[in-house]
């Protein structure tokens, strides 16, 4: 009897802890913009007058300053924020694991969330499990842009054997973004090592033709797709002096051919890693990114413990993107 008792105090505890966290609202004071959990691979989503930011959980384990090969990474769940004026966010804990998919075996990377007909769709980067291998896109369904979020067909949106094995091999598919063209068009763009390119069904869980590749100077990762007026944009990490910084190349049409604009900011400070998320919101543009500064619940920034940041962007009048620098201020 001593163990069912233990198990559920420890269950009550969780909840209640959870529970704590769930719909607390905080006012940041610049970058980090979150400074009581590691948070990385930022993807925001305005809907309903409201900017909703996912992120996932970097969370420290005994043995991560001494991993390798990917293992210094450790996210065991998504996140979800929200504002209405870029001062005050509320906090919606956790809305999607990687354990919500079935056919997975852990390992949680980037995601994105787009809203089509009122339903939420999480694209999202998880290990598959056989008969699949390597890492797969996902995607989840919810009725909330906070969740709860379910796996919406039961197995990969896209696996290991749907795209060519680079020169990175089974990390291919990974990162996933979507952009919904004005003519409801979805697009779904993603991967490691190659950039990936494929229409969405409207129904939004499958993959409508040919996976197409783009040619990209020095990319690497973390591709995030946006429109504004004609001009389509695909933003990444790209390789910079032996850490990844960010670039963008513009297009007319969404397609193969690209033109490469350059870098849009530097590398993360104390981060290998960068990830871009941009998304206008009332009336003006905003770049979201990690770097590795936070120190938090008495562990310091690492390449497996980021810290998610925003800062405003800006246009020329020619339709390309000014620099941003990455400040510690943020958005005042």
């Amino acid at each position: 009897m001593k163990t069912p008792a233990r198990f559920l105090l420890l269950s009550m505890l969780a909840v209640a802890a959870l529970s704590c966290t769930r719909g607390k609202q905080f006012t940041p004071t610049g970058n980090p913009l979150i400074t009581d959990k590691f948070t990385a691979d930022p993807a925001p989503m305005v809907y309903d007058g409201r900017l909703y930011l996912y992120v996932g959980h970097d969370e420290y384990y005994e043995g991560q300053d001494t991993a390798s090969g990917g293992k210094e990474f450790n996210i065991t769940e998504w996140l979800c924020y929200s504002t209405r004026d870029m001062k005050t966010w509320t906090d919606h804990g956790p809305v999607l694991r990687p354990t919500d998919f079935k056919w997975a075996v852990g390992e949680a990377w980037a995601s994105q969330v787009v809203e089509r007909d009122g339903k939420f769709y999480y694209y999202t980067t998880v290990q598959a499990g056989e008969p699949y291998t390597g890492k797969a896109i996902g995607v989840a369904v919810s009725d909330s842009p906070t969740g709860p979020f379910a796996d919406a067909i039961g197995r990969p949106l896209v696996s290991d054997d749907m795209t060519s094995n680079g020169e990175r091999g089974w990390w291919n598919d990974i990162d996933p973004t979507v952009l919904i063209d004005d003519d409801g068009t979805p697009w779904l763009c993603w991967g490691n090592g190659t950039c990936f390119l494929a229409r969405l069904k409207k129904n939004m869980t499958e993959i409508d033709g040919e996976i197409m590749a783009i040619d990209l100077p020095r990319y690497v990762e973390g591709p995030w797709l946006h429109k504004r007026g004609d001009t389509y944009y695909l933003t990444y990490a790209s390789m910079g002096d032996g850490r990844e910084n960010i670039s963008y190349a513009t297009a007319s049409r969404m397609g193969t051919e690209w033109e490469y604009r350059g870098e849009l900011t530097g590398m993360a400070e104390n981060s290998f890693t960068i990830h871009p998320g941009i998304a206008e919101f009332g009336g003006e543009w905003y770049l979201f990114y990690h770097n590795a500064v936070l120190t938090t619940g008495g562990h310091k920034g690492a390449i497996g413990r980021r810290s998610v940041c925003v800062d405003r962007l800006y246009y020329n009048p020619d339709g390309t993107m000014r620099s941003v620098v990455q400040t510690r201020e943020g958005i005042k």
